[in-house]
């Protein structure tokens, strides 16, 4: 009896003992990374994430090159569009300089100046009206009985050049017009002509076209009110080297470049006497995107960025007098 009793004793004592070590918490384990772990790791980091950062640059480089590139050629494409639709109105195109003294720059107005702005397109067109249009304020067709009308416009179009730095110069394209009165239904002004606007006058001594245009003044006396407006920015000012397009010659020897051995990237060449002119842009996306001379001058040799178009129009107004 005592051994059982004595065997009991030992038994609860080994079952409490091991209850008190299984309620015993757990040790923490505070272990970390040693210094050397922590170099292997950022070593690793480099190599994998410095490749990766050099790519996504490049991708974000080249994605914006490639946008400028595009937005340039859109812009261009664009702007010749909008030049060649004008001209087809087109009932006399000026190959020379005959009425330079009497339009911008030489006869002042705002938004072209003699010392960086010239003309280069210079025309008489017939602007055509819409009953629906509005001129300053006034609609057409309360002048004209309800029905479309047209006036004679003088257009002219400049290229105008802007010194960024010292070193680069890119260029934009103005647009300059002055319009005939309109005269309402019973012979009597309706809306008045643009200030300094007068009407050519076939009537001048002459035996050609040209020869009477070329005499045209604007009103003696009175400045133009009417601006040059931008057309269109980022056109290419770059000496010959850069010009790479194989097209910047005029057809034939019957039309005359204007202006004379342009290099610059707005020019067109004109033949008078078929009213036709071939007009020739050339835009620059490498200025849009940068500012180093270094990274210009080494990527100025690439095409690309120089986006040139070219179009043939033929002025399809006439002289309704």
């Amino acid at each position: 009896m005592t051994i059982k009793k004595t065997t009991m004793i030992k038994s609860l004592r080994t079952l409490l003992a091991h209850k008190l070590k299984s309620n015993k918490k757990p040790k923490l384990n505070h272990g970390g990374f040693t210094l050397i772990e922590l170099l292997v790791a950022m070593i690793v980091a480099v190599l994998i994430i410095a490749p990766l950062l050099r790519f996504m640059i490049t991708v974000l480089d080249t994605d914006r090159k490639e946008q400028a590139k595009a937005t340039s050629e859109q812009e261009i494409q664009a702007a010749i569009d909008y030049i060649a639709r004008d001209l087809e109105q087109a009932v006399y195109i000026y190959d020379d300089s005959g009425i330079h003294n009497e339009i911008p720059p030489l006869a002042e107005t705002t938004g072209c100046n003699q010392d960086n702005c010239k003309p280069v397109l210079v025309f008489w067109k017939r602007k055509h009206f819409d009953r629906g249009d509005t001129v300053n304020g006034q609609t057409i067709g309360d002048f004209t009985d309800e029905n479309d009308t047209f006036v004679y416009a003088l257009v002219a179009y400049y290229l105008i050049t802007e010194d960024e730095t010292d070193w680069l110069k890119i260029g934009r394209i103005g647009r300059f017009e002055i319009r005939d009165q309109v005269i309402d239904v019973n012979d009597e002004v309706g809306i008045p002509a643009s200030e300094g606007f007068q009407r050519f006058d076939l009537s001048n001594p002459g035996s050609t076209l040209k020869e009477k245009l070329n005499q045209w003044e604007k009103v003696a006396g009175v400045n133009y009110k009417t601006p040059v407006q931008t057309l269109v920015n980022y056109i290419d000012i770059s000496p010959e080297e850069n010009n790479n397009n194989p097209q910047d010659i005029c057809p034939n020897d019957n039309y005359l470049q204007v202006p004379e051995e342009s290099e610059d990237g707005f020019y067109v060449c004109v033949d008078s006497e078929k009213k036709i002119a071939q007009l020739v842009l050339r835009g620059n996306a490498l200025a849009r995107i940068t500012t180093s001379q270094k990274q210009y001058n080494f990527l100025k040799k690439q095409s690309s960025y120089f986006p040139t178009v070219t179009m043939q129009v033929e002025g399809r107004g006439s002289l309704g007098l």
